[in-house]
């Protein structure tokens, strides 16, 4: 049977106490502001959504995709 690796975002210097609400947040719109530029298919981008996935709880992103797809998101995108 194949060895599962874990992983999860790496330490990050602007997100220095152990609430990563901010730090998951930031990496959410790191994101989709990679997508924006890059466009929807960038490899590029991938680790972001790593990051975010890895750190953020599913019900946030959930009403986050919602929010952005009403136009009502609070974050710069």
């Amino acid at each position: 049977m194949a060895e599962i690796e874990l992983k999860t975002a790496p330490a990050d210097f602007r997100f220095p106490t152990t609430n990563q609400t901010r730090h998951c947040f930031s990496r959410y719109i790191e994101f989709h502001r990679c997508l924006a530029a890059k466009g929807d298919n960038s490899s590029e981008c991938e680790k972001f959504a790593k990051y975010y996935r890895s750190l953020c709880p599913g019900e946030w992103v959930e009403r986050w995709n919602e929010q952005r797809e009403n136009g009502t998101f609070p974050g710069p995108l």
